[in-house]
């Protein structure tokens, strides 16, 4: 039986620095670093108090980074994260705005990857 989601991978192009970007801004930590193969390393970061991690992994011709990531994350405070996010340098290519079905904002990581975070 299916239990859920382990990790989602967002694509990178340098690890090192989409490391800094998702612990220092986002507030992620590391679950394991290690090496992958020659070339690069399996990153996966937890989101305190969530079980589905992250995955920062360069995927080749297969996924690459810029453009908008079938991720969604989500907030029990939009506004207050946004703001927060925002005074840490966070880029927003749109601000918090009201839906039939919620709330949602959307930001760019270092790669371009458009990330939305939205209420729940």
């Amino acid at each position: 039986m299916i239990r859920g989601i382990k990790f989602v991978s967002i694509p990178v192009t340098d690890q090192d620095r989409a490391l800094a970007f998702y612990t220092e801004k986002l507030g992620f930590r590391v679950v394991t670093d290690q090496p992958y193969d020659a070339t690069q390393r399996w990153i996966e970061l937890g989101i305190p108090g969530a079980d589905t991690g992250v995955v920062l992994f360069n995927m080749g011709d297969a996924m690459k980074p810029g453009g908008l990531t079938n991720v969604s994350l989500w907030a029990d405070d939009l506004e207050g994260t946004f703001q927060q996010l925002k005074s840490k340098g966070v880029e927003f290519v749109m601000e918090p705005k009201r839906f039939d079905w919620g709330s949602a904002s959307i930001f760019k990581d270092l790669d371009g990857n458009r990330i939305m975070l939205s209420s729940k």
